[in-house]
Order: structure tokens, then sequence, then C-alpha cells
């Protein structure tokens, strides 16, 4: 039998006016994303509500890199919608505007089934972890290996990075991030390899995107910010391959949450030597 919900919802775009519920909507998931967040994320994508009467049951986002790839997240649905399907019907909204793009997500336990079922296949995890660094040592660099502050004449280079390691036009979202992040680039004999920024994000701060062509450089992107934001709360959303995890909990902070990386299409083909050691968010990959 359909409930109040399943007959009375209705599907709209998203627009900034919704924030303040979407947000109530994720808080009560335990997410730690401040309205700000939400704004951010919508200024650079798109996204559907479901509508009860007044009152915003769900919600669904995508994010557009290039001509043909997307990510999809921010499927928040209370649980009363959830159980009418109006999360199916959210993720429906937005893939019939992806069309053909691969599209890619990071599910949590609650939606890997639904994902599934509509043609999402399951890889890797995500693992989430927080807290408040205090004893960072320093990093141990190669020789002729640096950590320097972004340029202002590095964004091509961190647009070419981005797009190796992710196959991904990634332009738009760093050329929205950067202004307003801080930033450093490893550089080996001269020559930028990764880079990894530091900005504002939920409870405190978020280390990510961290590209790098390996674990040491990754390292020495990650360790300059906790090392120079000691005791500050951070959070880190790593790939289950990146092989940070052990070290993270040697630093103080721990994992406390875990996602499953998911796609649907062909996976782009990455570069090797530019892989993706922390993420932007979990959202926008």
């Amino acid at each position: 039998m359909a409930t109040g919900v399943e007959t009375m919802a209705t599907l709209r775009r998203m627009t900034m006016d919704d924030l303040v519920a979407a947000q109530s909507l994720s808080h009560a998931r335990g997410w730690p994303h401040r309205v700000e967040d939400w704004e951010i994320l919508l200024g650079l994508g798109f996204g559907y509500v479901a509508e009860d009467e007044d009152r915003i049951v769900g919600t669904a986002m995508a994010w557009l890199y290039g001509a043909d790839a997307a990510t999809l997240g921010m499927v928040v649905v209370s649980p009363a919608a959830r159980e009418a399907g109006i999360d199916r019907r959210l993720m429906n909204a937005v893939l019939g505007d992806l069309g053909e793009r691969t599209t890619m997500l990071n599910a949590t336990a609650e939606g890997e089934a639904l994902y599934a079922d509509m043609g999402f296949e399951a890889g890797n995890a995500v693992f989430q972890h927080q807290g408040a660094a205090f004893a960072v040592p320093i990093a141990e660099l190669i020789p002729n290996e640096r950590v320097r502050p972004l340029g202002s004449r590095d964004m091509p280079v961190l647009h070419d990075l981005a797009r190796r390691a992710t196959g991904m036009d990634r332009d738009a979202l760093l050329n929205a991030l950067v202004p307003g992040a801080q930033g450093v680039v490893l550089t080996r004999d001269n020559e930028p390899v990764g880079f990894s920024l530091f900005r504002r994000f939920g409870r405190g701060h978020v280390v990510g995107p961290t590209i790098a062509p390996d674990t040491g450089g990754a390292k020495a992107l990650i360790s300059h910010w906790l090392g120079s934001n000691a005791g500050i709360f951070c959070r880190i959303d790593i790939p289950e391959e990146s092989g940070l995890g052990e070290w993270l909990e040697e630093l103080g902070l721990p994992r406390v949450g875990q996602v499953r990386r998911m796609v649907r299409g062909r996976t782009p083909d990455v570069d090797p030597m530019a892989r993706i050691f922390t993420l932007t968010t979990q959202a926008l990959g």
C-alpha cells in the first residue's frame, strides 16, 4: 500500500532556498555538512529535492566533469521517504539528466543495494579518517624533492594532474575550490608532480584533494597540513588502496567510517604516476 509520502511527494530542481532544509536532513543523518558546504556543492553542480507539501524529505545531486563523466552524491532521504521509494525516484531524476555519462558515487552501506540495482558496480572502499593530530613528524623528503606553496601560475599544473589522476576534466571544480583553499605543490627536480588543498569543511578542515606519484609524496603533502595545523580538527577521506590508513591512525586520525566506490559505465583511464590519495569530498570524488 502506498504511504502518504509516496503519494504526495513531488520532485523538483534544487535551489539555494532549499539548502537550510537540506542541511537539516543531512544533520539528522549525522553528516557534518554546513549550509556553506551545501552552497558550494550546489554552486558546482545541480540537484533535485523531494517535497512533501512544504517539507523537503529527500535530496540527490550530481557534478559534471567534462562531456562524458560525472559524480553523484548527497542522496539524503528521511526514513519514511526511503520506505516509500523516494530515494529511487530522486536517483532516476538525476540519472535521467546525466544520460550516458560514466557516473561514479561513494555508497553508504544503506544505499549500496539500491545503487547496484540501478546498474552501479562496486569497487574498493573509501575510508574516512578524522581527528586532531598533535605530533606529526617532519616528512622525509627524497633528494631534490620539495613541498612549496601553490602559486598563481600553477593552475595549469593542477588541471593536468587532476585529469591524469581521475581520467576526467576537473578544471571547473579546481577553479572553484582553489580561491577558498590553501594549497601546496610537490616538486621533484623542480618539476611539479603532485599537489594538495586544505580548506574549511564540516566540523573543521578537510585535506583534499591530494594527488601524488606515490605514497611517500602523498605523506609529504599531508604532513605539511597536519604539521602546520596541529590540534585542529581535520578530515581525510582516502581510497582503500592508498596505503595511508595505518599511518593516519598513528598520527591521531582514526578511521571513523567507510563507503564503497561504485561506477555505472566505463571506468575512466588514469595515469599510475598521478594517483588520488585523498578525496575532495566523498560526494565530489
